[in-house]
């Protein structure tokens, strides 16, 4: 089953594909930079962990408007230039990050980098669904959305084994390196089969397709909400959970995040292959619900261990569910703006939640507890999660390329 949805695919495709998940893993690869270096840069600048969590949630608020202007952008123009752009503008303003003389300049920097990092999942998520056949979206969306984690550990990864070379600054200089991957979108991409561009030019504006479809919009947008705690609720201050809850060294942060990443990446695969099987809302209601039995091992243990153990489990629940997102969503999408609204109701979700690390922080400060902090987040975002994809639609079996021609 896993394997007959992988055959048949032409060269384009699997170009079209492998772009798309190095798109996302190197996006979230400069994001999760940030996330390893909270404490050295409240030192750096001479300010507390809460302060700097304000990049953290400047950058998810302003996700919101990088998913619509490039959504629109790639509506109009088409999702392949607009890709090969946004890759450069979170590239370029990753390496800016290294060269923040104050914290004011860094938190703009920041901002301009989550408008940037907005605009690819979105776009690069339309592309991918539109160009592969019917039977491979699952898995492929899996995959697609195991970039995430794939930032997560490769930034885990430069972080232990060059953070005590270069130090903070040198780690964002490094996040100049995805501007390499335009190249090969260039050389190797074709653009969306379900694009065209002189249909583009008479499409509905996005704002009215919107208003349209209202119901559904503020229904992905709860539910991405709900989907974005589930991840930066487990994510963001995790490092920090283990370096002040638990006095762990660096080699055993290093250590469990690549081993929790691991667990994500697995877990996307195998939730967006199973979603395939007993569709998208099953498959995220169970991996919600299972989530929910570890979050006190995940939170809580005493060993380094078990904390280990926990990471990977906790991780491959929380992007398991996420693994179906991509496909689920772009299925969910009115034809007519596919490019902007998964894009936009994802990061207008997202928007909602970017309050989460913050928040998180002055939890900590009234309980003395990260742990606790993460742990309520991570349990109500599970609920809310199972909740609302049972009272979703399924729309599994859609053909993207024909109801697209026939709104277009």
């Amino acid at each position: 089953m896993f394997l007959d949805s992988l055959k048949g695919w032409s060269r384009a495709q699997r170009h079209t594909v492998f772009a798309a998940y190095l798109g996302w893993t190197l996006d979230a690869f400069d994001f999760f930079l940030l996330i390893f270096l909270v404490s050295d840069l409240s030192k750096a600048f001479g300010t507390s962990i809460e302060a700097i969590t304000w990049a953290i949630t400047a950058t998810l608020a302003l996700r919101p408007l990088g998913a619509f202007l490039f959504g629109r952008l790639a509506d109009r123009y088409g999702r392949k230039p607009v890709m090969m752009i946004d890759v450069m503008l979170y590239a370029g303003f990753g390496f800016l990050t290294a060269f923040s003389p104050n914290l004011a300049v860094f938190l703009v920097i920041r901002a301009l980098f989550g408008v940037a990092m907005g605009g690819e999942w979105g776009v690069g998520a339309s592309l991918t669904m539109e160009s592969i056949p019917a039977r491979s979206r699952g898995i492929v969306s899996g995959l697609l959305q195991a970039g995430y984690p794939s930032g997560l550990l490769l930034a885990s990864a430069v972080y232990w084994v060059l953070y005590p070379l270069i130090g903070w600054r040198g780690m964002f200089m490094v996040g100049l390196a995805p501007a390499l991957l335009v190249l090969y979108i260039r050389r190797n991409v074709q653009e969306s089969p379900a694009f065209h561009a002189e249909k583009a030019k008479t499409a509905p504006n996005a704002l009215a397709v919107l208003k349209e479809h209202w119901r559904l919009a503020l229904y992905a947008m709860l539910f991405m909400m709900a989907m974005n705690f589930f991840s930066h609720g487990t994510q963001d201050l995790y490092k920090t959970m283990l370096e002040i809850d638990h006095g762990l060294s660096h080699a055993w942060i290093s250590s469990i995040n690549l081993v929790a990443a691991v667990g994500a990446i697995l877990g996307g695969l195998a939730f967006g292959a199973l979603s395939q099987k007993i569709g998208r809302r099953r498959a995220l209601i169970l991996g919600a619900l299972l989530a929910l039995p570890l979050i006190p091992f995940w939170a809580f243990s005493s060993s380094p261990w078990l904390l280990g153990v926990a990471g990977f489990a906790m991780q491959f629940m929380v992007q398991g569910c996420w693994g179906i997102i991509p496909a689920h969503l772009n299925e969910l999408s009115p034809a007519e703006a596919r490019g902007t609204f998964p894009g936009v109701v994802y990061q207008l979700g997202n928007f909602l939640a970017s309050y989460n690390a913050t928040m998180q922080a002055r939890i900590e400060l009234s309980y003395g507890s990260y742990g606790a902090a993460l742990a309520v987040v991570a349990a109500g975002a599970a609920i809310f999660i199972a909740v609302f994809a049972f009272m979703g639609r399924e729309a599994r079996d859609i053909d993207m390329a024909a109801t697209a021609h026939e709104r277009v």
